[in-house]
């Protein structure tokens, strides 16, 4: 009997983590509706940004691939960017404050938004694990693009669909 449950909890796990992983957004999906501060006393909701194209960028200040992504975020994506009224881009830190996210930003000069994701808040509307992670909305809030972990061929693609959108 022992080797009957072992088994089947051994068969059964990965389908049971999948169910859970495909429980999230997927490309052609309207972004859930949340509300997210972009200063310690201002909040907002992502549908303030309809009629823009919106990156959104979860990162953490350990994570060894978001190091290596985040400074071409802002070399190759904001700088470029940032003016443009069709655009806005949030980096949201996860199980980051407000103290632990502006201490990194201002360690390594970034001026894009850096956002605090305590508990996840945000980042569980699109996902449950895996980061560098990268989603796209488009004008009228549908994911037009997501992206995992850091990779050149994945920001490359992801350089090419913001300069075909906002041309």
């Amino acid at each position: 009997m022992k080797k009957l449950i072992l088994i089947s909890l051994v068969f059964l796990t990965p389908l049971l983590s999948r169910a859970r992983q495909a429980d999230t957004t997927k490309i052609g999906d309207t972004a859930p509706a949340f509300n997210f501060s972009i200063s310690k006393d201002q909040k907002v909701n992502i549908k303030d940004y309809r009629g823009k194209i919106v990156v959104i960028n979860f990162f953490a200040t350990w994570c060894a691939p978001c190091q290596l992504e985040l400074p071409r975020v802002q070399k190759e994506i904001w700088e470029k960017y940032k003016d443009n009224p069709k655009f806005s881009l949030f980096i949201f830190g996860l199980e980051q404050g407000w103290n632990a996210v502006l201490s990194f930003k201002e360690k390594n000069q970034y001026t894009f938004f850096m956002l605090p994701d305590k508990g996840r808040k945000v980042f569980s509307h699109f996902k449950i694990q895996s980061i560098p992670r990268n989603v796209v909305l488009d004008e009228d809030g549908k994911i037009i693009y997501q992206s995992v972990g850091y990779s050149e061929k994945d920001f490359n693609e992801l350089l090419n669909l913001l300069a075909e959108r906002l041309k």
